[in-house]
């Protein structure tokens, strides 16, 4: 056998690997088929799930048009705004039987607040009586709010009655004893051209022939007070009643959500409380500088609500949500961008909106200079929750709130 013989034979028994050839192809084909469908499918359902997006964010209109606004870098934590968890020794009364006590008052041992269900109620020791009702029922939800009433600021006059500002009807008197009620100031009436849209607190002068409120918005209601901090509408103005003229006048206006307000004691001036400014202002009201403003105390640790007056001659600033140094503050982040607050609000509730704002509820007294006395904290609102005002009586603090159901006391003997 000549060598070429040879090669060709080795080339033949060579071992041979086999092949299911009518196979291969059709699994190869199948592969693909499947992987075309899989495809197709994540597109249609990413599809399916952006164009509704996509026709919220193009086609339909933002319920708030907002302003740039610039706050400055929130204070540091320290010092006399160091954290605590004073709050948390407050204790809670007549839970779930109260919603959203807003304000408080008290002529003697007797509380006096106005409740989300539009009711005045009397709190005498361990019950509750329902004073007055302002407005006209159904009542205890966003639709109906407008016409049941929401009773916000309330203080005691010099003659001993109540007055009362309502965030939908206006303001007030009422009697203690016997209930009855007086209307002052009707929202349907028309004051320097506009209307009265969300009236918030008020205070008295000694004698009772003024009476101070804020409007807090002549274009959003109480039931829509998300809208305004975020649209930053400056738009809010400061008040007086002249109850022997029955006249009103406004005294500031241009205000970005002014809210609680607190007579100083020379009666000349006011204390206000620019929300979504995170600032306190200070109105003449009286005297040779009226008309006049200037600020009180700027770049606060959160947004104030509500101010009254302490026993040591300071006041009382309450507030349901900080700015955390160090931390992240939403508020802040938005305050320079518009068009993601647009974004927002188109995609969101201002119910859901409410549950990304974190619960800290922060007590601040402030002296006369608007120096930092003292303060109190409960992070995450574990006790106190959405808290409007500090009310002090009697050695305690009277904690309102308005959204939670009940109140709470603080021993300010035991913080």
């Amino acid at each position: 056998m000549n060598e070429p013989e040879g090669l060709r034979l080795r080339r033949l028994n060579r071992p041979q690997t086999i092949r299911d050839e009518a196979h291969e192809p059709q699994d190869k084909s199948t592969s693909t088929y499947s992987g075309k469908v899989f495809r197709g499918t994540l597109l249609t359902l990413v599809a399916f799930l952006l164009f509704p997006l996509l026709v919220v964010i193009f086609l339909l209109e933002s319920p708030i048009q907002p302003e740039v606004f610039s706050l400055n870098e929130p204070p540091l934590m320290t010092g006399c705004y160091e954290p605590n968890l004073k709050l948390r020794q407050a204790e809670r009364l007549f839970e779930d039987l109260l919603i959203g006590p807003e304000s408080l008052a008290n002529i003697g041992d007797v509380l006096y607040t106005g409740t989300a269900d539009g009711k005045i109620v009397k709190i005498e020791g361990r019950n509750i009586h329902v004073l007055a009702t302002l407005g006209k029922p159904p009542c205890g939800s966003r639709e109906h709010e407008h016409t049941c009433g929401r009773p916000l600021g309330i203080r005691v006059g010099p003659n001993g009655t109540l007055l009362v500002a309502d965030a939908y009807l206006g303001l007030f008197e009422v009697n203690p004893v016997t209930g009855e009620v007086k209307s002052l100031v009707s929202t349907g009436k028309m004051i320097a051209g506009r209307r009265l849209g969300f009236v918030n607190d008020l205070d008295v002068t000694q004698d009772g022939k003024k009476v101070y409120f804020t409007d807090s918005s002549s274009r959003w209601q109480r039931r829509d007070f998300m809208h305004l901090i975020m649209e930053a509408t400056a738009d809010g103005r400061v008040l007086e009643y002249d109850t022997e003229s029955k006249e009103v006048t406004v005294l500031m206006e241009n205000l970005r959500f002014p809210n609680g307000i607190q007579l100083f004691p020379d009666e000349e001036s006011v204390l206000v409380a620019e929300t979504t400014m995170a600032r306190i202002r200070r109105v003449h009201v009286s005297g040779i500088n009226k008309g006049g403003m200037y600020t009180f105390i700027d770049n606060l640790p959160g947004f104030p609500d509500n101010i009254r007056r302490s026993s040591s001659g300071g006041y009382w600033v309450s507030m349901s949500a900080v700015r955390p140094n160090p931390g992240f503050s939403m508020l802040d982040f938005l305050s320079q961008r518009p068009w993601l607050k647009k974004l927002i609000f188109k995609l969101f509730s201002q119910d859901t909106l409410l549950k990304f704002v974190p619960r800290y509820s922060l007590v601040v007294e402030l002296q006369d200079g608007g120096t930092c006395v003292r303060s109190f904290h409960d992070p995450h609102g574990m006790v106190a929750a959405y808290i409007s005002e500090a009310h002090e009586y009697n050695g305690h603090l009277y904690l309102g709130s308005f959204r939670s159901p009940y109140l709470c006391k603080l021993d300010l003997s035991k913080v």
